[in-house]
């Protein structure tokens, strides 16, 4: 057992014990200055239904954070459990779209197809949030497909048993 307060001299343990949270993987994509964006993220999360609100949090260090936080419009995939690749590639850049099935939608935003489920989002609203920084937005259109879901626990990838 552990037990400590959080605080930059525990901010090890404090990741660590976050870890043990399973999350879905997510891959966020904008357009950008640079082109085609994309960044690897599990801080996603549903925030209303009426109306359509989800979020996510890019962490300020990311050479992609302000790409993404003043893009005007992005999409959320929500990856299947036999697309860790596309996971570990966007988790170390974001430019490379080589060999992936992949559009513009008609905000010139690229989505990767297939995925678990797409969620096609004008940004609402940033909030300041310590080091990461929270993109409120606005869903205006989802695609969902039959499938397993990616998952991340303790640093690692994984599935999710016997989902449909």
């Amino acid at each position: 057992m552990t037990n400590f307060t959080p605080s930059p001299d525990h901010a090890a343990a404090f990741r660590a014990a976050l870890g043990l949270f399973t999350t879905g993987v997510t891959i966020v994509t904008a357009k950008s200055a640079r082109g085609p964006l994309a960044m690897t993220v599990n801080s996603f999360t549903s925030v209303s239904l009426d109306p359509p609100l989800i979020l996510w949090c890019p962490a300020k260090v990311s050479a992609r954070h302000d790409a993404f936080v003043t893009a005007e419009h992005f999409a959320i995939h929500l990856l299947c459990d036999d697309q860790v690749d596309i996971a570990r590639r966007f988790a170390h850049q974001g430019e490379d779209f080589s060999g992936l099935s992949c559009r513009e939608d008609f905000h010139g935003v690229p989505v990767i197809e297939p995925c678990l489920a797409r969620f096609d989002c004008t940004t609402e609203r940033i909030v300041d949030a310590g080091d990461h920084s929270i993109v409120l937005g606005h869903v205006h259109r989802v695609t969902a497909h039959e499938g397993r879901p990616l998952t991340f626990h303790a640093g690692r990838f994984g599935g999710f048993g016997d989902a449909p």
